[in-house]
């Protein structure tokens, strides 16, 4: 029976324990136990990773430590063992664990409950543009204010010749500076106006994906931002960007919400646990990972240049290219493995920041970067 559970579990999961610890199918106990520890430090519950992806950790450790049970697990079932020279050429069989090309990767279903900023945003509140174009509202509504209160005053005291003088000189002198004031508020919002008019149509510019099954990762970050960031009403997200001085699209998507902004990658990658390191190195269950490539290190350098004042960080979307769960943990690096829910937590939390501003020169600038076709 404790057989069957295993096989049964390792079958649903999709998942392999050699590659999940990272060693190979000949590796000693010893090195099954080092491998181990080393994951466990990242992927236990109290350091960020779940509970799931732990208890998964733990029966491959368990299952590969005990001979009785390893060798049941190398004898069959959905994983196949590699071959080895030892073995007769009948028993030989090829170990399969690479992606499934008939595995279709899906978004995950969120509860709002369980993103923190959700319920604090105001999806229909005013937009504010930025850099303003006109003087501050608070200042202007203070000085309209004084003005007022020194109107009352001087009506409702009796003044001497040179009192009066005096404070109709000053009346006049703040009712001319409250004009010039409001006929800058005036241009101002009609400059926003025309703005919005122009541009605010759309809150998505540039291609979202073909039906290309290898695009499958970019199109479901698409859906993924239009489910979920959007709520911030002065997100504005874009797809398809090349990197300045080039015209490809060397960025799948960017996110721009007042000046902070997020460039990110889709990939469909192994199931497995996934971190980075202080150099931007991408490491997949305790091992550095060959399986994919990244450029976001240097696109948010670039970006960072050409957008001084704007704050970028990029993240790297991963969605499992086979049955199995990709796991991350939240790291402060600039550049960060992501999953979709993580993505919509962390990213969504850190927009939300400033949600309902727009900086029209980063917004402008980002639009002329997309590849349209």
């Amino acid at each position: 029976m404790a057989a069957q559970q295993w096989e049964a579990g390792r079958t649903v999961r999709g998942v392999d324990y050699y590659e999940l610890l990272g060693v190979h199918r000949d590796a000693t106990a010893s090195e099954i136990k080092s491998a181990y520890r080393t994951l466990a430090r990242t992927m236990h519950p109290d350091v960020g990773g779940t509970a799931g992806t732990f208890r998964l950790l733990q029966e491959a450790y368990e299952t590969l430590n005990d001979p009785v049970r390893r060798a049941h697990y190398d004898g069959g079932g959905e994983q196949e063992q590699q071959p080895s020279r030892s073995q007769p050429a009948a028993r030989r069989r090829r170990r399969n664990f690479g992606d499934d090309p008939n595995y279709v990767p899906r978004l995950p279903r969120l509860r709002l409950d369980d993103i923190a900023w959700w319920d604090g945003i105001d999806p229909d509140a005013r937009i504010r543009y930025l850099p303003m174009t006109g003087p501050e509202r608070a200042p202007t509504l203070a000085l309209v204010g004084g003005w007022s209160l020194l109107l009352l005053a001087g009506l409702a005291v009796e003044l001497t010749a040179a009192l009066l003088a005096g404070w109709l000189a000053l009346l006049v002198a703040a009712g001319a500076v409250i004009l010039v004031l409001l006929r800058r508020h005036i241009r101002a919002h009609r400059a926003d106006r025309s703005f919005a008019a122009e541009y605010d149509s759309s809150r998505i510019y540039g291609l979202r994906g073909s039906t290309d099954p290898e695009e499958r990762a970019q199109q479901l970050t698409a859906e993924l931002c239009a489910k979920y960031l959007t709520r911030l009403p002065g997100v504005r997200v874009f797809h398809g960007l090349a990197w300045p001085d080039s015209v490809f699209q060397d960025v799948d998507h960017a996110v721009l919400c007042g000046r902070r902004l997020v460039l990110v990658e889709s990939k469909t990658w192994l199931p497995g646990h996934y971190t980075t390191d202080e150099e931007g190195t991408l490491w997949r269950n305790g091992h550095p990972f060959r399986g994919g490539a990244t450029r976001l290190v240097e696109g948010v350098e670039a970006f960072e240049e050409l957008l001084p004042g704007v704050e970028v960080r990029g993240a790297v979307l991963i969605y499992p290219s086979r049955s199995g769960e990709v796991t991350t943990v939240e790291q402060d690096e600039q550049v960060s493995p992501m999953t979709p829910g993580q993505f919509v937590r962390e990213i969504g939390s850190w927009l939300a920041q400033d949600p309902a501003t727009v900086d029209r020169e980063a917004f402008t600038t980002l639009l002329d970067q997309v590849v349209t076709d």
